[in-house]
């Protein structure tokens, strides 16, 4: 007998038992970090490196400003062969610098009020020649940050300016604030755009389009990525104070505006001028503070998505991914989640050298998931290829989906792997909006390409201007990996001309395998506890469940079980002895007043189903109190 539990014991231990041998036929899940590496550089002691702008320089330099008016110059930032980098102070005493740039042997640094061309003239990596290229007028409103320059192909530069905030944005404080303005080259502000609230991040793309990334706000029920020309209007009122001024390229004022709380594309209806986002992204779900954004034109070096755009967050420190296309002329797409776990608040991002991203970060006064109040680091991709949703294209009759790798077509047609469903926003003066309108998005046919790196999905109920969840959550590639993220997000706001596709029997969705319903639906009422009822169902959960909610809901993008991120502690929540179903309403109605030390307001969640949110709120009171985990554990062990 003991020689036989020896061998089972061996057997085991080798994996050559039956159930261990199933274990490991199964892949181990793969992580971000798997396929892109974060790597700190080095900041010494004394320098407090807020950054607000990132200039890398021809010879391998990188130029960082900082938010304490100051440009540091920074030799060796890859830290070749686990060298430390040095720094060097180029010039200081600048206002609150939040954008630099270097072109021809000169940094262009954006302050509050002015743009600032700095030169060392003299070889000795100190500016000795500041120039005022250009400058505009300020109230003294501690909202009123100035962003940019980014240059376009002309040697043209552009600048973003925020609104002041008095409670809600407001223009009319300083000339042109909520503006896009360009800068030419003799130094004249020419006004663009306005309806911008708080554009930390912006760029000028390949095609030479500006692109420009929001926050969440008076009249901005969530962040987003729009297309800004000349004359167009980005949907906040702040800046059309200026519209009457007789350089400005539009004449639209406040009082034209719908304030109803209707989606913005029907808002756009009446608003000829009012420029739809070409990507949301959906508040506290893939974001909460946009901030900058890069266009990857480094031909494979940074992995399979060349020509899509890495798109920071401040607030839950982070990067995303956003894909575009252009349908009937304009562009939109969808965003992705692409890499989490930043030191500090992601604020500026701009290509290394070598296909790497620089990532200057800030939390001071702002919040952020990142526990650092400053910091730098690189995004490096490894080289290996992760199996992730590369597009979501737009078809006449719904989606089509282009994976980097080829898909199993058993799961992939499986059309219980797909969760579809569609949402937007409010369009009205109150800061930020709930999810409204929400529907689920019926499945009717799966078409996988023979090469098995597309997938056509046809549904139901497209709804233009409206942004539609793709979650294609049980589908493997041919090593039985599940995707990295399975989720995305398209801005539908046209639908492409074209014929629908023609359905085989075998490609139909039959009735009986159609998506889960919409989340949204209220759950269905338990029966009274028994001898055999489930945890779960008596409102008592285990942590791996609450785990899985609190993932799904994207509630730890601001909150955790102990320590203070953008919102409070889920302890410090127990400790206010609320009822669940006052959680439930505080989730749904959230009450900035209840938590004043917080700067970030919290998002209306309603769109959490209610059985989902009791849970929490259950895990949540029961946090510290050791007769409510007893209580728990008894009922597991009874069960």
């Amino acid at each position: 007998m003991k020689r036989y539990y020896q061998l089972l014991l061996t057997l085991g231990l080798l994996g050559l038992g039956a159930s261990s041998g199933i274990a490991q036929n199964k892949p181990k899940p793969l992580t971000e970090e798997d396929f892109y590496e974060i790597k700190t550089v080095a900041i010494p002691d004394g320098i407090r490196l807020e950054a607000g702008g990132l200039a890398p320089m021809p010879d391998g330099r990188l130029g960082v400003c900082t938010r304490r008016g100051e440009v540091w110059i920074i030799e060796n930032p890859y830290q070749t062969n686990g060298t430390k980098p040095s720094y060097k102070l180029f010039a200081s005493g600048l206002h609150e610098s939040l954008g630099l740039a270097y072109r021809d042997g000169s940094f262009y640094c954006t302050q509050r009020g002015e743009l600032t061309k700095l030169t060392d003239t003299d070889g000795d990596d100190k500016a000795d020649l500041y120039e005022n290229v250009a400058n505009w007028d300020l109230s003294g409103n501690y909202h009123e940050y100035s962003y940019g320059p980014v240059f376009d192909k002309n040697g043209d530069m552009y600048l973003t300016f925020n609104v002041a905030w008095v409670g809600y944005g407001e223009g009319k404080l300083a000339k042109w604030r909520g503006w896009l303005v360009k800068v030419t080259k003799d130094g004249k502000l020419e006004p663009v755009a306005t309806g911008l609230r708080s554009p930390a991040g912006f760029t000028v793309n390949s095609n030479g389009d500006v692109l420009f990334g929001e926050n969440q706000g008076d009249w901005v029920g969530s962040g987003r990525v729009t297309h800004l020309e000349k004359g167009d209007f980005a949907g906040n009122a702040g800046g059309l104070y200026w519209t009457k001024e007789p350089n400005s390229p539009l004449k639209l004022t406040k009082e034209d505006l719908p304030d109803t709380g209707e989606p913005m594309y029907e808002a756009a209806k009446k608003v000829k001028a009012l420029k739809l986002p070409a990507v949301w992204f959906p508040h506290a779900i893939m974001g909460i503070s946009t901030a900058d954004m890069i266009e990857d034109e480094t031909n494979g070096k940074f992995g399979p998505f060349q020509g899509q755009y890495i798109v920071f967050d401040q607030g839950q420190s982070k990067a995303m991914r956003m894909s575009l296309e252009k349908v009937n002329g304009k562009y939109q797409g969808a965003c992705y989640p692409f890499r989490e776990g930043f030191q500090s608040g992601t604020v500026r991002a701009r290509w290394g050298n070598d296909g790497s991203i620089f990532v200057g970060m800030t939390s001071r006064g702002w919040g952020s998931t990142g526990k650092d109040l400053y910091g730098l680091q690189r995004l490096v991709w490894n080289g290996r290829l992760p199996f992730e949703m590369k597009t979501i294209s737009a078809q006449p009759d719904g989606f089509e989906i282009e994976f980097t790798q080829p898909v199993d077509a058993k799961t992939a047609a499986d059309a219980a792997n797909y969760e579809l469903k569609s949402f937007t926003y409010k369009y009205h003066h109150n800061y930020g909006s709930p999810i409204i309108n929400q529907e689920k998005t019926p499945l009717k046919g799966i078409i996988v390409s023979a090469d098995r790196k597309k997938v056509r999905l046809v549904i139901d109920n497209l709804r233009k201007g409206y942004i539609h969840e793709v979650r294609p959550s049980g589908i493997l590639n041919e090593e039985g990996q599940p995707l990295l993220h399975e989720v995305g997000y398209y801005t539908l706001n046209n639908i492409p001309d074209g014929e629908a596709a023609q359905l085989t029997e075998s490609q139909k969705v039959k009735a009986s395998t159609a998506p889960a319903p919409s989340t949204s639906t209220p759950a269905k009422k338990t029966a009274p506890i028994n001898g055999t009822k489930k945890v779960a169902d008596a409102g008592l959960i285990d942590s791996k469940q609450v785990a899985t909610l609190l993932k799904k809901h994207a509630c730890t993008s601001c909150h955790a079980e102990a320590t203070r991120v953008v919102g409070p502690p889920f302890t410090e929540v127990a400790k206010r002895n609320y009822t669940n179903e006052q959680i439930l309403e505080l989730v749904y109605h959230p009450k900035p007043e209840n938590w004043p030390d917080y700067a970030t307001e919290m998002a209306s969640m309603t769109h959490v189903p209610k059985a989902d949110v009791l849970k929490i709120a259950a895990w949540i009171n029961a946090l510290g109190k050791k007769k409510a985990q007893a209580d728990l554990n008894k009922l597991e062990n009874h069960d």
